[in-house]
C-alpha cells in the first residue's frame, strides 16, 4: 500500500492491511475497532484542545523541544508541560 499523510493508517485499519500490504490479525482489528467505538462516544471538551494534543503528539517527532514550544506559543497555546516534555522528550 502506498499511503502517506495523517489518514494512511486510517485507511490502512480499515482495508485490514498493514502498510507493507500484509494482512492486519482479526484479533488486533476486533479490539482497535472496540476502542475506537468507545473512543468516538466519548464527550469532547473542545475543538483548540484537541488540536493542540494532536500538534503536540506528531509535532514532537519533527521539532526539537525548543521549537515546539515556541511555535505552540507563538499560535496562542500554552508551551509543552512537564509531563509531555518527560514523556516526548525524556530519555
Amino acid at each position: 500500500m502506498a499511503l502517506s499523510g495523517p489518514d494512511a493508517i486510517d485507511q490502512a485499519i480499515t482495508a485490514g492491511l498493514d502498510l507493507d500490504g500484509s494482512p492486519l490479525p482479526t484479533p488486533m482489528l476486533e479490539l482497535y475497532r472496540e476502542v475506537m467505538a468507545k473512543e468516538n462516544a466519548r464527550p469532547r471538551s473542545g475543538v483548540t484542545k484537541s488540536m493542540r494534543n494532536r500538534i503536540v503528539r506528531s509535532g514532537a517527532k519533527h521539532y526539537d523541544q525548543a521549537e515546539l514550544d515556541a511555535r505552540l506559543k507563538a499560535a496562542g497555546w500554552e508551551g509543552l508541560k512537564a509531563k509531555e516534555i518527560a514523556f516526548f522528550y525524556g530519555d
